[in-house]
């Protein structure tokens, strides 16, 4: 997450907010702490949490409408992070259809996970790649006793495109 918010800081954003989606998962919860702590790192006391409750399309689309609907244009964040693709390709969507928003010059968004709909030049979405070949040779091997069962952190890639 360092590297996602180490890129935004550096293009000039410093009201970021974060996305998120079902509450349940660890790996989410994880990534809102990281992004942050990185952001209080560098000054940014408070990232605010737009709650999707989902992590569908949807969801997506009706947590951007609600928070553009309540926060005065002065007040609003100017970049946001996704816990996932799926909730930035959908606040992506209503952020520009609805809102009329030029992404990124008046709201950034980037997501998480590199999912191929977001290479797409229709969406040219920033987000974080997930190294899956690595993640599926971890679980074969621990699956097959090969490696010990446990927790891991492997590093995936950023990939800057023209959301952010």
């Amino acid at each position: 997450m360092r590297e996602i918010v180490d890129h935004l800081a550096a293009r000039g954003y410093r009201r970021p907010g974060f996305m998120s989606g079902a509450k349940a998962l660890s790996t989410g919860l994880g990534r809102q702490r990281c992004f942050a702590e990185n952001w209080r790192a560098r000054g940014v006391a408070q990232v605010p949490e737009l709650a999707a409750g989902a992590y569908d399309f949807p969801s997506a689309e009706a947590c951007l409408r609600q928070y553009m609907a309540r926060t005065p244009a002065h007040e609003r964040i100017d970049v946001l992070m996704c816990e996932n693709d799926v909730l930035a390709l959908g606040a992506l969507d209503v952020a520009q259809r609805e809102f009329g928003l030029r992404v990124p010059q008046d709201l950034a968004i980037a997501g998480y996970d590199g999912v191929g709909l977001a290479g797409m030049s229709m969406f040219d979405l920033t987000t974080y790649e997930q190294p899956m070949s690595a993640m599926v040779a971890a679980l074969v091997d621990m699956l097959l006793g090969r490696r010990e069962p446990a927790s891991l952190t492997l590093t995936g890639r950023l990939v800057v495109r023209g959301s952010t």
